[in-house]
Parts: structure tokens; C-alpha cells; sequence
């Protein structure tokens, strides 16, 4: 199952540096390795904020849970979580080639 995911991020400002530094180094990485599996699609920034959409590939929504729970930015964020499904105006869903 598809889904779109915009996370917002609001990381405390009196967070110690180090902590901070620390806490975003879990986060990339269990993000990249989520992206290696495939199950972590894409991921794009938000212009101008502390924010992102990204688009999830996973076997339906205990599994997205479990992924967005397991985000160590998790405490500091606001998500908005849409199921996607494919439209039928999609040209890469028509077979041929694109014009």
C-alpha cells in the first residue's frame, strides 16, 4: 500500500547540541535503511520549513505505524498521513509508449 506522509518537525530550542546532534543521526539512519528496503519510497523537502512528504511503500497500516513510531524525531512531529491509490489518468499506467 501507498502512502503520502508529510511530517512537520518542531525540535525543542533549549535541546542540548549534542543531544540534538545525536538524535538526528538516529533519524538519518533509520531513515536511509528504510529507503535501502524500499519500503521508504521517497522523501522530499518542504521549501522554506522544517518539513517533509515522503511516500511509503508498506504492506498496509500496522506496518506504517510501526515505521512512523519508530522515528526517533517521532516525539517532535506533527504528520498528516494520506492512503494513495493509483488514477486512472496515470499514463505510466498505460501500456505504450509516453508521448
Amino acid at each position: 500500500m501507498l502512502f503520502a506522509v508529510r511530517m512537520d518537525v518542531t525540535i525543542p530550542l533549549n535541546m542540548d547540541e549534542q543531544a540534538k546532534t545525536e538524535l538526528l543521526a538516529r533519524e538519518k539512519a533509520y531513515s536511509q535503511e528504510l529507503q535501502r528496503t524500499g519500503e521508504w519510497h521517497n522523501i522530499w523537502r518542504c521549501v522554506g520549513e522544517y518539513a517533509n512528504i515522503s511516500i511509503f511503500d508498506v504492506a498496509g497500516n500496522e506496518r506504517l505505524h510501526e515505521i512512523l513510531w519508530g522515528l526517533p524525531l517521532f516525539p517532535y512531529m506533527k504528520m498528516d498521513i494520506t492512503p494513495l491509490a493509483a488514477h486512472p489518468s496515470d499514463i505510466a499506467l498505460v501500456p505504450g509508449p509516453r508521448a
